[in-house]
């Protein structure tokens, strides 16, 4: 295998394989989609009332190359059609961590959403990760917009 192609390999342990055979892996849904659809590993449908937060197992792990990121991202339909999003997103699974796959659920929809096993909960997308060097200054140089913050280019 090469080394771009091993940089772009997600490796995935499925943590229950017994247990999870009927979940579909991550996947992506069309030729140039960016996510890849996950799927929940519920053992019971899962009732989410408006206003509530969940985190919702996938049932693997996976191992990522170094200076590789997943990040966690709502799907549109259920965020659209339902206000179920993922709380922290962006969400970020690094490439060292290596615990189970989980997916923090907000409903800010009015009704509540029924969750069932299987259903695709959110995506992921493998993204290069740029880390910084903090260098502290004395001074910053200067820009047009300076320090115009929220909302300063109006609405």
């Amino acid at each position: 295998m090469s080394d771009s192609a091993q940089k772009h390999t997600v490796r995935l342990c499925r943590l229950r394989p017994e247990e999870d055979q009927d979940l579909p892996l991550p996947a992506y849904h069309s030729e140039l989609a960016a996510g890849m659809d996950v799927a929940a590993a519920l053992t019971a449908p899962l009732i989410l009332a408006p206003g509530e937060i969940r985190l919702l197992p996938t049932g693997f792990a996976v191992a990522l190359a170094p200076g590789y990121e997943l990040q966690v991202r709502p799907r549109s339909g259920l965020a659209i059609k339902h206000g179920i999003t993922v709380v922290n997103s962006p969400g970020t699974i690094d490439a060292d961590y290596r615990g189970e796959v989980k997916i923090g659920l907000i409903n800010l929809g009015q009704e509540p959403f029924t969750i069932r096993r299987g259903d695709r909960i959110a995506q992921l997308v493998l993204a290069p990760v740029f880390r910084a060097r903090v260098e502290v200054v004395e001074k910053l140089d200067e820009t047009v917009r300076q320090d115009g913050g929220f909302g300063h280019t109006g609405v």
